[in-house]
């Protein structure tokens, strides 16, 4: 057995003899998964995110969600890809996938032949696909901190820089042989380097504390803190948590690029910690206010989806449950004490669910991660439970994706505000941002 590169959120373990041979469930399988994700940017986040705000600004994050989902397509095609995952260097890829050079079928004289992933036995193209799909709703997560306030052409040009500047260096450290790689000769200096099986600190980790920044630099919401500002559908937030928790499955089993037990594992990981979310969330609620609430379960639940992404393909069954309340506890309180403390406006919570998870999830990978489930047959690849020293490379990897979102973002969103301007003038926010951003509204009664 061979551990093959560290690639699309997974560590594939693949026999020499198999690994350069196309299977057609193992290729059917990431395909699904690929359509799952992008399933979970729109509708699922748009209806959860849309159904949080108020009415005069659902169809504004929508449109962001809508917006992202083709815009991210075309950045991956041009250079994203390559620069994830064309070649290992320790800091980006190179060029060998510039404008989906390589990924295309080649023709040679038995016919079309489709290249396959190294080591996988799935196409390049394929990769491409599935890989992709993180690369759209991870800014769409972001869109939900500095909600109902900031104009759409910033937000375009500021995800434009994120994606490229923050996003793509951070998957290719660790998902493509880069310094927070685990097993990498460039992890040397990183303590070993970090496993993220499906975007932990990928995507989680660097969405969330970029959100942070983002609420802290455009200000509160007018009037925050002084007029209750209530979900305005509860219905589609808790159809689009239903639809969040679907689509996971493809986010987190499908890392495993292939239709085997490591998908088995992960996808079962997936929705114990779910579950345990959600009721660990209601159940503080019903402690500390008095009664649960169906926006607080929805909130748990994916808060254990975010948890166990980092650690889907490395974790039995009983830890998946307790990363699923560990997490949601942790989120709960980030949420309502941490939050109400500091009196920062993360409109719907993206740092205190996605940013606190991530971190939460990167560190119980390190504690929780065995060779049971096979996805780490080596031994020096146990968590601390096991006798292992994984944690120090996660701690690491944390420290290193938070100081990148920190200071990337902060960066990135000065420029932008001196170029066009971040926020909305005060009579657009007030007239909502449907109408004054968009000239739509979302709801018309005659």
């Amino acid at each position: 057995m061979v551990l093959a590169q560290a690639i699309g959120g997974t560590e594939a373990v693949l026999p020499p003899a198999t690994a350069a041979r196309f299977d057609a469930a193992d290729n059917a399988w990431v395909l699904v998964s690929a359509a799952l994700v992008l399933f979970m940017t729109a509708p699922a986040l748009a209806l959860f995110y849309g159904g949080l705000l108020r009415k005069k600004n659902v169809l504004s994050v929508l449109m962001q969600c809508v917006c992202l989902m083709c815009l991210m397509t075309v950045l991956w095609a041009l250079y994203g890809y390559s620069l994830v995952f064309g070649g290992e260097g320790p800091l980006i890829g190179d060029g060998r996938y510039l404008l989906m050079n390589g990924v295309n079928a080649v023709w040679t004289a038995h016919g079309s032949e489709v290249p396959l992933y190294p080591g996988l036995t799935i196409p390049v193209m394929t990769h491409m696909l599935f890989q992709g799909m993180f690369f759209i709703i991870t800014p769409a997560l972001i869109c939900g901190a500095f909600a109902e306030r900031m104009k759409f052409s910033a937000m375009v040009v500021f995800m434009i820089l994120w994606g490229t500047l923050i996003y793509c260096p951070l998957a290719h450290w660790v998902w493509g042989g880069g310094i927070l790689a685990y097993g990498s000769p460039h992890a040397a200096s990183f303590a070993g380097g970090a496993l993220d099986f499906a975007g932990g600190t990928v995507v989680h980790i660097s969405s969330g504390v970029s959100a942070l920044i983002c609420a802290l630099l455009l200000g509160k919401r007018l009037g925050h803190g002084d007029e209750p500002m209530p979900p305005h559908n509860m219905t589609y937030a808790a159809l689009g948590a239903a639809m969040l928790w679907v689509g996971w499955f493809g986010f987190n089993a499908g890392s495993a690029l292939a239709a085997g037990r490591l998908a088995t594992c992960a996808f079962a990981a997936t929705h114990f910690a779910a579950a345990a979310g959600g009721l660990t969330w209601a159940a503080l609620e019903w402690k500390f206010r008095g009664k649960p609430s169906l926006l607080g379960i929805c909130s748990g639940l994916v808060a254990g989806l975010a948890t166990i992404t980092q650690a889907a393909g490395y974790v039995t069954l009983m830890p998946a449950l307790l990363i699923g309340v560990i997490g949601s506890a942790a989120c709960y309180t980030t949420c309502t004490r941490v939050k109400t403390y500091f009196r920062y406006d993360d409109s719907l919570d993206v740092f205190g669910v996605h940013g606190i998870a991530g971190t939460t999830g990167a560190i119980l990978t390190g504690i929780f991660a065995t060779r049971a489930t096979g996805a780490v047959p080596d031994s020096k690849l146990l968590g601390l439970l096991e006798g292992g020293n994984l944690l120090k490379g996660q701690l690491v990897a944390i420290l290193v994706a938070w100081g990148l979102a920190i200071v990337g973002t902060f960066i990135i969103l000065k420029v932008v505000d001196a170029a066009i301007g971040l926020r909305v003038s005060r009579q657009a926010e007030i007239e909502g941002l449907d109408v004054s951003q968009h000239d739509e509204e979302g709801y018309i009664f005659i």
